[in-house]
């Protein structure tokens, strides 16, 4: 069966800064019709970023929806003109102050899919230096250095509940387990 969605006709009910929201009118697989409530997002990205001793560093900040600090890896919304992995390097140097090398792909991630259309873009570096941060503007945040092996603990007993963060350091233990980096 062909599990697609026709979209019949899409309307703007708010065009923000970051996200877009539609309410759009489809029809179902089986000739029906519904209507889908859609946040468009230019989409992020996220940096595992480890050093020598197998550290990663996090970031701790303020998240407003939630009213709590949260801990996570390095991120950042995709800006225009650069690539994911051109903003991931951005990112790690505006918020750790690090450089990284050796860059590799972690895949990506569809944070909510029931209603988002944001994709954000894993990666994983080594760390070459860290120096000053350059944060953003309004942007206020904590850098904490933690070992893989504290972190994926973390992971498990929900003290990382950042989906972006827990695959991340899920995926990269196992990369490094498994000899693969």
């Amino acid at each position: 069966m062909d599990l697609t969605e026709k979209t019949l006709s899409s309307q703007t009910v708010f065009d923000g800064r970051i996200l877009k929201i539609t309410v759009d009118d489809v029809e179902l697989p089986n000739g029906q019709k519904s209507k889908r409530e859609v946040v468009g997002h230019p989409g992020g990205v996220c940096i595992a970023p480890l050093d020598d001793e197998n550290n990663l560093y996090f970031v701790k900040q303020y998240r407003y929806p939630y009213h709590e600090v949260v801990l996570e890896l390095p991120a950042g919304k995709l800006e225009k003109g650069q690539t994911p992995l051109e903003n991931g390097k951005r990112e790690l140097k505006e918020e750790v102050g690090a450089e990284g090398y050796s860059f590799i792909s972690l895949g990506q991630l569809y944070p909510s899919p029931g209603y988002t259309a944001e994709i954000i873009r894993l990666y994983a570096c080594k760390i070459k230096s860290i120096g000053e941060q350059q944060l953003d503007e309004g942007e206020f945040l904590n850098v904490e250095k933690i070992h893989i092996d504290k972190a994926v603990e973390m992971v498990l007993n929900n003290q990382l509940p950042d989906s972006k963060t827990q695959t991340a350091v899920l995926k990269l233990s196992l990369l490094l387990k498994s000899g693969k980096i």
